[in-house]
């Protein structure tokens, strides 16, 4: 019997103010993110920490959580 994992993956926006502060979101390995399936508020504030990378929030980055 064989079962096939599937690698989550998160992209993580760090703020530059607020240590232990930071915006996350699933996304793929490259760090795509399917902004169709956030919920209004997600989209709100990922397209908000994309606009103000630099300014508030870090580069994004992308972690591996686990299988599942």
């Amino acid at each position: 019997m064989s079962s096939l994992s599937e690698t989550r993956y998160e992209i993580r926006f760090q703020s530059l103010f607020r240590e232990g502060c930071a915006l996350t979101f699933p996304c793929d390995a490259q760090g795509h993110v399917q902004i169709d399936a956030l919920s209004k508020r997600a989209r709100d504030n990922y397209l908000y920490a994309r606009a103000v990378v630099g300014r508030e929030y870090a580069a994004p980055t992308v972690l591996v959580l686990g299988t599942h």
